[in-house]
């Protein structure tokens, strides 16, 4: 047990692909998952009664996606059957992946024989540890729900297919601001990490489970390497990631002050010349005299 003294932490970082999949990916603790997607997706489904993962070897994807994305099909109280995709992941083309990966349910839908090609609902969650850089700008929105529409007229051209994205930095409310279920769960993932105790606030059945649940104390040794190993590749991927984002941005920055002064020089060095040719039709020098001494078009020089 004296290797698990290694780590400061109280709680697991729900973004390590351990983490992620204790807390939402395991059978004993489907009530948690439950709770969390009734909070989030009840406005447009109703409430969800029932839900079962897919089996890993059922999906056609890498053993590392598998780590961090996993599918579920849920059934709500009207009996409508739907699946709901999770995701977790600071990836380059995110969107790109994410809209891929939306895919797979769909196609596993289909059917030999007679079809019809009637799906269910395909909804992709996911929990993001980072902002898109073109959302950075509207810092107080943090949740974005995105289906195919139409560009004119902004009305819902397929409602079976839904994309919600929570950009976890940007949700800032502390404890006592918060309203909602909702609010209490997004504070929790947020912050687990960096608490020590659970809060008065979220003194509920279901937190009081996530945080047992998430106790690193409470592990056993190979689930704690695990946990180790995990953040261990988070903590390398998060910096890989954001390093080269900020050399990204001092290489653009530095080309566009390159940009800049070349053009500031160009601006400078052509008033000057426009000068010259000015004082030299003062001295009365011809326009074919004054093109040879500045370049200028004869154009030019006729304006001045």
């Amino acid at each position: 047990m004296e290797v698990k003294d290694r780590l400061k932490d109280k709680y697991i970082d729900p973004f390590t692909d351990f983490g992620f999949k204790k807390l939402f990916g395991e059978e004993c603790n489907k009530d948690l998952l439950l709770d969390f997607l009734n909070e989030l997706l009840h406005k447009k489904e109703g409430k969800i009664v029932s839900l079962s993962y897919v089996k890993s070897e059922q999906l056609g994807r890498s053993e590392e996606d598998r780590k961090a994305i996993f599918d579920l099909h849920c059934e709500n109280e009207k009996g409508e059957k739907f699946i709901v995709e999770m995701q977790k992941t600071k990836q380059n083309f995110f969107k790109d992946r994410a809209l891929y990966y939306s895919t797979f349910p769909i196609v596993e839908q289909a059917i030999s024989g007679d079809w019809n090609y009637k799906l269910k609902a395909v909804y992709t969650v996911a929990i993001l540890d980072f902002v898109f850089d073109e959302d950075k700008d509207d810092p107080d929105k943090y949740r974005y729900d995105v289906m195919l529409t139409d560009i004119d007229t902004h009305k819902v051209f397929y409602d079976k297919l839904m994309f919600t994205y929570l950009e976890m930095p940007k949700f800032n409310k502390r404890v006592e601001e918060l309203e909602t279920r909702f609010e209490k769960w997004m504070y929790v993932l947020k912050n687990l990490k960096r608490l020590d105790s659970l809060p008065d606030k979220l003194r509920e059945r279901i937190f009081e489970k996530m945080f047992a649940v998430a106790e690193i104390s409470k592990l056993t040794i190979e689930e704690y390497l695990q946990y180790i190993n995990s953040l261990k590749v988070y903590r390398d991927n998060k910096n890989s990631i954001d390093t080269a984002r900020d050399e990204g941005l001092a290489k653009g920055l530095a080309e566009g002050l390159a940009e800049g002064l070349a053009k500031g020089i160009e601006k400078g060095e052509k008033f000057k010349t426009i000068e010259i040719a000015k004082n030299a039709k003062i001295l009365g020098l011809s326009v074919e005299q004054i093109q040879k001494l500045t370049n200028l078009t004869k154009e030019e020089i006729e304006i001045l």
